[in-house]
């Protein structure tokens, strides 16, 4: 069928058909493949851990579901469709297609973004304005704040519609930014540089102030080590021991308060600890915090849970515990980030277009990469994901050991 004002037919106006490309389809149409089954599986998985679990239905991770939804919607739904294009060098779905695709995915990587800066902006609200944090991040405030992330990505990328055209050279739907110039651009940069520069500074600023408590427990040790000339009674140490264990509590507790996804039995019990070594009274744990473990209420036993809860605030796991703050910012960043570079600085598309697919190839990986941060880096998250795996195989396990059985 002939498109209005022009000889090409429909087809060629879908395709991506290049001699240099043709064998690398086949590469990207595996890695595609393989984001699919991964991306869908561990999203789902992250899902369903969510909602078996009730050590991780906490408000921050009320966040990681939305960000997990947005990736399943993107690997169930977009994700086949491109590896279709690149399997066969064309975009199949037609003019109206193509642009649903196209809003779909901008839909899905802005709400991404936007759910980032939540969860960091969260974490950091958490540390250093607690009231502040309980209003904001409370049931309601979540359920507004998510719904606001959706309503954001539609109303900003609804009105280019007309503008979502087919971009050979990635053999995907994007943006004409000839028809909407700047239109895109300053989106581009309002959720990319300005939505991911938030991020990263929130993180910096939650580094900063793990750093400065950790800088102040070492100079409190220092002190007291070397204003000390004699034995203290009993008592006093009883009651130094108590405040440098609560001191020590607050940095390792703080530390992990904004660096794990969600909440550990082991924060939970180094929180508790911190608050009843600092007064004889017993407090709430927070309300995103579900507790597993009886709160101590004698002196001795306070001393001995902070001690353990001491140990976790060294070098090395402060260490870790930066890298689990930061490690899904980053995936996302080093994700996009290439395909950002190589559209900024080939305006004339020069560049070969093999090099514009690749570019375009990794943003596919930040669909499937959270699950496997999760359940890298977070125990509760790892051990939910081994009892929905141990689940899902038990028919097999039991059909197999009935054939071991019969034979």
């Amino acid at each position: 069928m002939l498109m209005n004002h022009t000889n090409l037919t429909e087809d060629d106006l879908f395709s991506c058909y290049s001699p240099s490309v043709i064998g690398y389809r086949y590469f990207a149409v595996l890695c595609g493949c393989a984001v699919t089954v991964i991306g869908t599986v561990g999203n789902l998985m992250t899902i369903l851990a969510f909602t078996i679990n009730s050590q991780l239905r906490t408000r921050f991770n009320v966040l990681i579901v939305n960000l997990a939804l947005a990736d399943l919607l993107y690997c169930t739904i977009l994700q086949p469709i491109s590896v279709d294009s690149y399997l066969h060098l064309r975009r199949r779905s037609g003019q109206l297609g193509c642009r649903i695709f196209t809003l779909l995915e901008f839909l899905f990587n802005c709400v991404s973004i936007i759910t980032l800066c939540l969860i960091a902006g969260g974490r950091y609200l958490l540390v250093a304005k607690r009231a502040v944090f309980d209003c904001v991040y409370s049931e309601i405030g979540l359920c507004l704040l998510i719904i606001s992330a959706w309503t954001l990505g539609l109303v900003s990328l609804g009105p280019l519609w007309p503008g979502y055209e087919f971009d050979p050279k990635v053999c995907l739907c994007t943006i004409d930014r000839k028809t909407y110039h700047p239109l895109p651009t300053i989106l581009m940069c309002f959720y990319f540089f300005v939505g991911l520069g938030c991020v990263g500074t929130f993180y910096l600023l939650i580094y900063r102030r793990v750093r400065i408590a950790s800088q102040a427990l070492l100079h409190y040790r220092f002190s007291r080590r070397s204003s000390r000339k004699k034995p203290a009674s009993s008592a006093q140490d009883t009651n130094d021991s108590g405040v440098e264990s609560s001191m020590a509590n607050t940095c390792s507790c703080e530390m992990s308060s904004q660096a794990e996804l969600a909440p550990t039995i082991h924060e939970i019990n180094c929180e508790k600890s911190s608050q009843s070594a600092t007064s004889e009274s017993t407090t709430k744990s927070p309300p995103d915090i579900i507790t597993t473990s009886p709160l101590p209420t004698q002196g001795p036993t306070n001393a001995a849970s902070s001690s353990h809860c001491t140990a976790s605030g060294d070098d090395k796991e402060m260490k870790h515990v930066t890298c689990m703050c930061l490690a899904v910012f980053l995936g996302f960043v080093c994700c996009f980030i290439p395909y950002l570079l190589i559209n900024i600085v080939d305006k004339h598309n020069h560049a070969p277009w093999v090099l514009h697919m690749f570019c375009l190839n990794l943003t596919w990986l930040n669909s499937c990469i959270n699950p496997v941060l999760y359940a890298v880096m977070n125990r509760q998250f790892r051990h939910a994901y081994h009892v929905l795996l141990t689940r899902a195989a038990a028919p097999f396990t039991s059909l197999w050991n009935l054939k071991r059985q019969i034979c």
